[in-house]
């Protein structure tokens, strides 16, 4: 026994002399295994090999939804749980956004709770917001922040965004097919509509659009992407403006669209504006010809791309219904919503009254 005793001290004392000993006190080499990744500003973070949590700031949740990669957020904001059909991505994933802490108040002023943050220690955060902002999390946490902005709903921005979040999160192969979908759908209402001669076109105006809040008929969008995806001849482009803007009434009156479409969910505005102006409306030659039609709203807490995406086909639709005989937007519709959001959806949005269809204004 003292022999054995004795040979284990010698064994012992060799191997500390020669640096063979393990440090207990090391580190896994799991845990120091990380990776560097570009986000949309340029800078170089680096993350965990494999991460397994997310925690989100701004937007960005729906953009992880898009990826599929919502099971794995550990934190989102106040705006992300509200659970309403206006964000798409907050009914499908209510349950699971129930049970999570706030790290943020989500909506265009949205405040990141840094606290929050530090406390929950996600493997990364992912945010939808400015450069100072992603820094300043980043600095204050401690923790990898990682930016994206997609800007458009067929911009490239938003593919690099996809592909992002795909990467740092392990799900590139659902990324990519999300991305391969949108980008036929683009292609598909490309060819549709590219050939078109401007002189055969109708003229179309959207009214009664959201931007900053509600509005009546006056609220309009320039270069509004659904129909610059069809290469509608959308009237108020000619103003140069860009984006969403008020437009006087008169004007509308001298464009005299041949068809209008309008915002479901603000017709409350619009009917009670016709209620004193009824001669307004009855003089143009959209509500003469019974050519009024619903455009869903797709932009709350940022862009719901799914939404834009289905508005565009059912705005083909309408305005060249040759073109697109063969497509039933609601159709379509759930099946964009089947690839992006992971079921269908269209069946909640006309429950809430946001629907396709003919509108009759003053009803």
């Amino acid at each position: 026994m003292r022999k054995r005793q004795m040979f284990g001290s010698i064994l012992i004392l060799a191997l500390i002399l020669s640096g063979c000993m393990p440090d207990v006190s090391a580190p896994s080499a799991d845990l120091r295994e990380t990776r560097i990744v570009t986000d949309v500003y340029g800078r170089q973070v680096e993350i965990p090999e494999k991460v397994e949590t997310v925690a989100v700031i701004g937007s960005a949740a729906r953009i992880l939804t898009y990826a599929g990669c919502a099971e794995k957020l550990v934190g989102v904001t106040d705006m992300d749980k509200q659970n309403i059909s206006a964000m798409p991505y907050s009914v499908v994933n209510a349950e699971h956004f129930a049970t999570l802490p706030s790290v943020g108040s989500g909506g265009s002023n949205d405040i990141p709770y840094i606290e929050e943050l530090v406390t929950l220690a996600p493997d990364v955060i992912i945010g939808l917001k400015d450069e100072n902002t992603i820094r300043n999390v980043t600095d204050k946490t401690g923790i990898p922040t990682i930016g994206i902005y997609p800007q458009g709903v067929f911009d490239e921005s938003f593919y690099s965004a996809l592909e992002l979040i795909g990467q740092v999160m392990g799900t590139e192969e659902h990324s990519s097919k999300v991305i391969n979908y949108i980008k036929e759908c683009q292609a598909d209402l490309e060819r549709r509509t590219s050939d078109i001669p401007d002189e055969e076109k109708p003229i179309v105006y959207a009214g009664a659009v959201s931007f900053r809040g509600p509005h009546g008929i006056e609220g309009t969008h320039a270069n509004y992407p659904p129909f610059t995806a069809i290469h509608a001849k959308n009237v108020v482009d000619e103003t140069g403006e860009k984006g969403a803007f008020i437009v006087d009434l008169e004007k509308i009156t001298v464009w005299d669209p041949d068809i209008i479409f309008l915002n479901p969910v603000n017709m409350n505005l619009v009917n009670e504006h016709y209620k004193k102006n009824k001669a307004f409306y009855q003089s143009l030659k959209a509500v003469k010809n019974g050519q009024i039609y619903t455009q869903i709203s797709y932009n709350y807490n940022s862009t719901n791309m799914e939404i834009a995406i289905a508005n565009a086909y059912y705005a083909g639709k309408v305005i060249y219904p040759e073109r697109f005989a063969d497509v039933d937007p609601i159709r379509k519709a759930d099946e964009i919503f089947a690839i992006m959001l992971g079921q269908p959806f269209y069946e909640k949005l006309a429950a809430d009254g946001m629907r396709f269809g003919k509108i009759t204004i003053g009803e």
